[in-house]
């Protein structure tokens, strides 16, 4: 069995999980509502406050499904009652990031500024402090967008292994490389 499989997903007070006929699983919180298409192989069952999921077999397949969703359920009962939380830096003399609404204004150290565009899903927010980096902090319910956001707002400037400049999530490690030695 999946380890992960196995475990029920306990549902925190507030949030209500329904399950429709074509294995559309909704969960409905303080925060917000989420859905997921679930494989109509994979049984899901809501028993008191716990939601258990069930697979036919023991075949690879089932056994991927069957820890992959329960995890997904399990993130959005997370998200739609706590919500996610993502924090970036931006190392580099001279980088800044400023929120407008929906629109992350970046300065880089390209001779243009960036304008991000955020999906309304995702809240952000600036913090700018003197002798410190600028930093980014990403809210939002969905794991998943989340991530993905984040991923393409580093895309833009990943941190060098020279230096370490760039944009890099706070407490992340960079490993740096030794830069050229004279010969002699």
């Amino acid at each position: 069995m999946s380890r992960i499989g196995k475990k029920p997903v306990n549902l925190p007070q507030g949030v209500t999980v329904n399950i429709s006929p074509d294995n559309v699983v909704s969960v409905k919180g303080p925060l917000g509502e989420l859905k997921q298409k679930v494989d109509p192989d994979i049984t899901v069952k809501v028993e008191g406050n716990q939601v258990v999921l069930t697979r036919p077999t023991d075949q690879k397949r089932h056994r991927s499904l069957h820890g992959l969703y329960r995890s997904l359920i399990n993130n959005m009962v997370v998200g739609v009652s706590q919500g996610f939380e993502i924090r970036q830096e931006l190392v580099g003399v001279g980088y800044k990031a400023e929120a407008k609404g929906q629109i992350l204004e970046l300065s880089l150290g390209f001779s243009h500024d960036i304008y991000f565009e955020l999906p309304k899903e995702v809240k952000v927010e600036t913090i700018t402090e003197k002798k410190g980096t600028p930093k980014v902090i990403l809210k939002s319910i969905d794991k998943q967008l989340l991530g993905q956001v984040a991923a393409k707002i580093r895309s833009l400037r990943k941190p060098e292994p020279y230096k370490g400049k760039g944009i890099r999530f706070v407490g992340e490690v960079i490993r740096k490389k030794a830069g050229k030695s004279a010969s002699v």
